[in-house]
C-alpha cells in the first residue's frame, strides 16, 4: 500500500513550505470507491528541491518535472506543477515551464477523470476540469482540446479506450472523434508502450469491451491489423453457429474476462490470436468453409506480432504454442500413449486447456474433449509423464555407439517406449537399443 508513503512525502513537502496534493488515478479511484493502486504527488517544489528533500530518489523524468521518490518499499512519483510547451514526437514536450498554481497543472493532463486533486489531510477534492461530473456521468473526456491532448502524447488514445473499458464508461463524442481522426498516428508511440497498454486491456477484466472500442475508434486497425482482419470472415455454421471469426474471438475475450484474477497475459494473447490465421486461409470448398493449416499460419503471424510488440522470448514462444497447438485436442484420443503424455506434460498445459475450453464454449459448446484431457491429466503421476531417464548419451558411448545426431533419435525412441510402458529398467532399455539400433559389424 503506497498511501502511507505518499502521505509522508506530502507532509515533508508541506513542512518545507511547499504545496503538495494527491493527483490523478488515486483520487479518481477514491471517488469511485475502488482501491487505489498508485499514489502520485503534485507539488510546486521544483525537481531540484524534491531531490534535496528526498535523498532516496530516481530522477526518471526530472527534465520534465518528475522525480521518483523511494520511501521504504514504495515508489512515489512526485511531479512539479507545470505547463507543457509544444510536442514534436507525440510523447515528450520540447520544454516545460514550472507553475505555482495547481489550476495550471491540471490543464495539461489527459482526461478530466484523471485531472482531480485531493488534499490528503482533509480529503477535500480540487476539481478544475469537471472531472467529478464526468465520473458521475460515466464519461471519459479529454481535458481541453482533444486534438491537442492526443497530439501531445499519442498513447493517450489507447489509455482513453482502456479507461472507458475498465470503468464501463463512454468515450465523450469529441474525444472519440479525435481518436478516430488521429488513430493512424499511434505508430509514433514505441512498441513497448503500446504492448503495455494492450496487455492491461486484456487482463483488467474488460478485454472484450476494450477491443470493441479499439475497433470502433480505428486504433485496432492501426496496432493489430491482423485482428481487425477477422471481421466478416465466415465460419462453418455446424462448428461455429455464433458467427464470424471476429464475433467468436470477442465472445472468447468475454469468457476470458469472467476468469478470476490474476489473468495470464500469455493466455489472453492466446485467446485473442488463436484464430488469427483464419482470415488469410479462408477457403470456400465444395463441402464447407475451410481454413487449411490456419493454426500453423496463425503461429507464424503470432510470432511476428510478438516480435513487433517486443514480447519476451519466453512469452512469445508460449503464445505461439497456444496458437499452433489449439487444434490438436481432437487428435488427443487417437494419439499414441507416448505422444499424448508428451502433449499433456508440455509447459503451460493449463493455459492450453483453458483456451480449448473457451474455444468450445464460445462455439459448438461440446466440452467432451476438454473433459477427456482433464481426466487423462488427472490420472497421470509425475513419473508417468516425466519418468527418470533409463539411458543417457554417456551410456550409449559406453555401449559402443559413437557420438552424433543419431543419439537424439535413439534416446527419444527409448523415452517413447518408456512412456508406452514397454520399458521399466535400464537393462530392458539396453536390450531395446541393441535390437532396434544394431551397431554395424566391423
Amino acid at each position: 500500500m503506497s498511501e502511507p508513503a505518499a502521505r509522508q512525502i506530502v507532509d515533508r513537502l508541506r513542512a518545507a513550505g511547499y504545496q503538495a496534493l494527491y493527483a490523478g488515478g488515486a483520487v479518481r479511484d477514491h471517488l469511485l470507491g475502488r482501491p487505489a493502486q498508485d499514489y502520485d504527488v503534485a507539488t510546486d517544489a521544483v525537481p531540484e528541491a524534491v531531490m534535496r528533500l528526498f535523498p532516496h530518489h530516481t530522477a526518471v523524468g526530472a527534465r520534465f518535472g518528475v522525480v521518483l521518490v523511494h520511501e521504504g518499499d514504495a515508489h512515489i512519483e512526485v511531479a512539479t506543477f507545470r505547463t507543457d510547451a509544444t510536442y514534436r514526437d507525440g510523447r515528450h514536450p520540447e520544454a516545460v515551464a514550472y507553475a505555482t498554481d495547481p489550476r495550471e497543472d491540471v490543464q495539461r493532463r489527459d482526461f478530466t477523470i484523471n485531472g482531480l486533486l485531493m488534499e490528503p489531510e482533509s480529503g477535500a477534492i480540487l476539481d478544475y476540469v469537471g472531472g467529478r461530473a464526468d465520473l458521475e456521468s460515466g464519461v471519459v473526456r479529454a481535458i481541453g482540446d482533444p486534438e491537442r491532448r492526443f497530439a501531445e502524447d499519442r498513447l493517450r488514445m489507447l489509455r482513453g479506450v482502456r479507461f472507458a473499458a475498465r470503468f464501463s464508461f463512454e468515450l465523450e463524442a469529441a474525444t472519440a472523434a479525435a481518436i478516430r481522426r488521429q488513430a493512424g498516428e499511434i505508430g509514433q508511440v514505441s512498441h513497448e508502450r503500446i504492448r503495455d497498454e494492450l496487455l492491461k486491456m486484456l487482463t483488467e477484466g474488460h478485454a472484450r469491451r476494450a477491443f470493441e472500442l479499439l475497433d470502433a475508434t480505428g486504433l485496432l486497425q492501426a496496432v493489430l491489423p491482423e485482428v481487425a482482419a477477422m471481421h466478416g470472415v465466415e465460419q462453418p455454421p455446424q462448428y461455429h453457429p455464433e458467427g464470424d471469426v471476429w464475433t467468436h474471438t470477442m465472445m472468447m475475450l468475454g469468457g476470458f474476462d469472467a476468469l478470476p484474477p490474476p489473468r495470464s497475459p500469455v493466455l489472453a494473447l492466446g485467446v485473442l490470436l488463436h484464430d488469427v490465421g483464419k482470415p488469410p486461409t479462408f477457403r470456400r470448398a465444395p463441402d464447407r468453409i475451410r481454413f487449411d493449416r490456419h493454426a500453423a499460419i496463425g503461429a507464424r503471424i503470432s510470432q511476428a506480432i510478438g516480435t513487433r510488440l517486443r514480447l519476451s522470448a519466453v512469452d512469445a514462444a508460449q503464445v505461439v504454442a497456444l496458437v499452433e497447438d489449439h487444434m490438436h485436442f481432437p487428435e488427443l484420443p487417437h494419439m499414441r500413449v507416448s505422444t499424448r503424455k508428451r502433449f499433456l506434460r508440455r509447459p503451460g498445459i493449463d493455459d492450453h486447456l483453458a483456451l480449448h475450453r473457451l474455444d468450445c464454449l464460445m462455439s459448438h459448446g461440446d466440452l467432451s474433449l476438454y473433459e477427456y484431457a482433464r481426466q487423462q491429466l488427472a490420472a497421470l503421476q509425475p513419473d508417468d509423464v516425466r519418468p527418470p531417464r533409463l539411458l543417457t548419451g554417456h551410456d550409449l558411448i559406453a555401449m559402443g555407439y559413437g557420438p552424433g545426431p543419431r543419439f537424439s533419435e535413439i534416446l527419444t525412441a527409448v523415452e517413447d517406449a518408456q512412456l508406452e510402458g514397454q520399458l521399466a529398467d535400464t537393462a530392458a532399455a539396453r536390450r531395446f537399443v541393441g535390437e532396434r539400433y544394431p551397431m554395424p559389424a566391423h
